[in-house]
């Protein structure tokens, strides 16, 4: 379902556009669809047709998304494991500071290689409607005055829909422009059509290495374009919007938090409107990537931050619950696998 969607069918119950932003914003809020204010309640401001409908919109509303099981951890974050309306799960991440990330997609297509969501490939678009219903489920549990659009999924590959949902939570949602946060591994459309919006978000790319060589290893369905014309294009966009980029970094060890990466950072990022997030890996001990060790991890940012390039470590949310991006999604499907295959030897039994 697509936001435009949910207000068409506003409008056929007889509601005007001031109607349907006070809806669309009590949905964003987390609250019942007919709710008032502190000195108008409903009654007195929507058309009778309009408060005869809600119910039975309410309840569309409310299937499009439900929390299938909660996963708080120790860092103040919390995964939540999101049920879509056909049965597709998605993650979405309440994190500290009254922040929140969103899937925009049920699994993804670039296949980044230290993905756990990337390993099942695209299975559908995350409609704008589903989009912003996490964002809705979300402020349910508390405050959301931050939205990153950096869970499942990659953005750019669905941006109509992730376009539509930035464009209502930038309006009637109450979050700062720059706090909606769209991510992506560099998809040319991005620096087409983000220029072009009311509400602009802040920019956050995935790089993850200096060399075009190794990043198309690690990123290997990304388009083709060298780390320095990403980061060109990324630096114009942060001018014109006057915030900086955020460049996403995920640490591997052995691999990209090399002395030769540290120089290539400090070659490219010279003079740039940037910001470099270091993200360790969130690994399991089977893994084939591991985290660098603290020393490295704490060395690579001083080095940087040292001579110029402001660098934070951003540690992955729910890293002592094993909950990295795709891998509370991952073990759900592999319990209801599970669960198919023995109703199916239990049937074959009889």
């Amino acid at each position: 379902m697509r936001i435009a969607d949910f207000h068409q069918s506003l409008a056929d119950l007889g509601a005007k556009p001031c109607h349907i932003g006070r809806v669309s914003r009590a949905w964003l809020r987390g609250l019942p669809l007919d709710t008032g204010t502190k000195y108008r309640p409903t009654e007195d401001y929507l058309p009778l047709s309009v408060r005869t409908g809600l119910p039975a919109l309410s309840a569309q509303i409310e299937g499009l998304a439900r929390i299938a099981s909660e996963h708080p951890a120790a860092d103040g974050s919390s995964r939540l494991l999101v049920e879509l309306a056909d049965g597709q799960m998605v993650e979405s991440v309440l994190l500290p500071r009254d922040g929140l990330c969103v899937s925009t997609q049920v699994g993804c297509a670039v296949g980044c290689v230290f993905c756990q969501t990337g390993k099942s490939g695209l299975l559908r678009q995350v409609g704008s409607a589903e989009i912003v219903a996490q964002v809705a489920l979300a402020r349910r549990l508390r405050a959301v005055k931050k939205v990153v659009f950096m869970g499942m999924g990659e953005p750019a590959h669905n941006l109509d829909n992730v376009l539509e949902a930035i464009d209502l939570l930038g309006r009637e949602g109450n979050i700062g422009h720059k706090n909606l946060v769209f991510s992506t591994v560099g998809d040319p459309r991005v620096f087409e059509r983000l220029p072009q919006q009311l509400v602009k978000p802040a920019l956050a790319l995935s790089l993850h290495s200096t060399r075009a060589d190794l990043r198309q290893q690690l990123l290997p369905r990304a388009p083709r374009i060298d780390p320095e014309d990403l980061m060109e294009q990324g630096e114009a966009y942060a001018r014109s919007t006057g915030y900086p980029i955020q460049y996403q970094w995920t640490l591997l060890r052995g691999i990209n938090d090399t002395q030769e990466e540290m120089d290539g950072i400090l070659r490219l990022f010279k003079g740039k409107f940037a910001v470099l997030n270091l993200i360790p890996y969130n690994s399991l001990e089977s893994d084939e990537f591991q985290r660098p060790d603290g020393e490295r991890i704490v060395y690579m940012t001083r080095y940087l931050h040292s001579r110029g390039v402001l660098t934070k470590v951003r540690n992955s949310a729910g890293q002592d619950i094993d909950g990295g991006c795709g891998q509370l999604r991952a073990r759900a499907v592999q319990v209801v696998d599970a669960s198919r295959l023995r109703r199916r030897g239990a049937k074959a039994g009889d």
